[in-house]
């Protein structure tokens, strides 16, 4: 079954190429291999049983035209394609780097203008930090006269109207203490930003090209 299927796709190939074989004929050119047995053709059209291998396309005075190379099986298509993918892909990303670095380069075209939109852009997050803090601190002067409340109680179960105010308090100043430490770590984040972004626009000041690897 293998061998006969094989003969098939060989005989495909042939009867596939015969149009291009007679017009290449016609130009006068000879092909020749040795194929996998060690045997030697010579043919007009290119030879089915050197299909995986270089064919020599010889003129008829023996000099050799070019050579033709073997066809590729599945495997060897698949590993093409996927070649030609990732340098599509390659290049997709170089035109974005491209287009990025020189968006870059309109909206901050000295370091005043970077460190402007950088302060901006820490200012309010500081802003929302210091509310927070405000708000935190505003908390924590309302729970005092709780727990001065709860020294009537010692030994006993606090009123549900106390705890349920008491827990209430904790729970929002728990909740501005997360919003602060989030806040925090966002102000963190975005000068890390600013900072490889004025390093990139540094380069690019200096004239290093758009796009171009760091």
């Amino acid at each position: 079954m293998a061998r006969a299927g094989a003969g098939a796709l060989v005989v495909a190939w042939a009867v596939s190429i015969g149009a291009m074989g007679s017009a290449w004929a016609q130009a006068g050119g000879i092909y020749s291999c040795v194929d996998s047995q060690g045997k030697r053709h010579t043919a007009d059209r290119p030879i089915p049983e050197c299909l995986d291998r270089e064919q020599r396309l010889l003129n008829r005075d023996g000099s050799e035209r070019r050579t033709v190379p073997p066809r590729m099986n599945a495997e060897e298509r698949a590993l093409a394609d996927e070649r030609q993918r990732l340098q599509e892909q390659a290049a997709a990303a170089q035109k974005d780097a491209v287009r990025r670095d020189r968006n870059l380069m309109l909206r901050f075209p000295d370091e005043a203008a970077h460190h402007k939109a950088r302060e901006a852009a820490l200012d309010d997050l500081r802003r929302g930090i210091a509310n927070s803090e405000r708000r935190l601190k505003e908390l924590q002067d309302e729970r005092k006269p709780l727990v001065a409340e709860t020294e009537f109680y010692k030994d006993r179960k606090l009123p549900f109207k106390l705890k349920s105010k008491l827990e209430a308090n904790d729970a929002q100043q728990q909740a501005q203490r997360d919003i602060i430490q989030n806040q925090q770590t966002e102000l963190v984040r975005v000068n890390g930003l600013y900072d490889a972004e004025l390093a990139r626009l540094k380069r690019l000041w200096r004239g290093a090209a758009p796009g171009a690897a760091d």
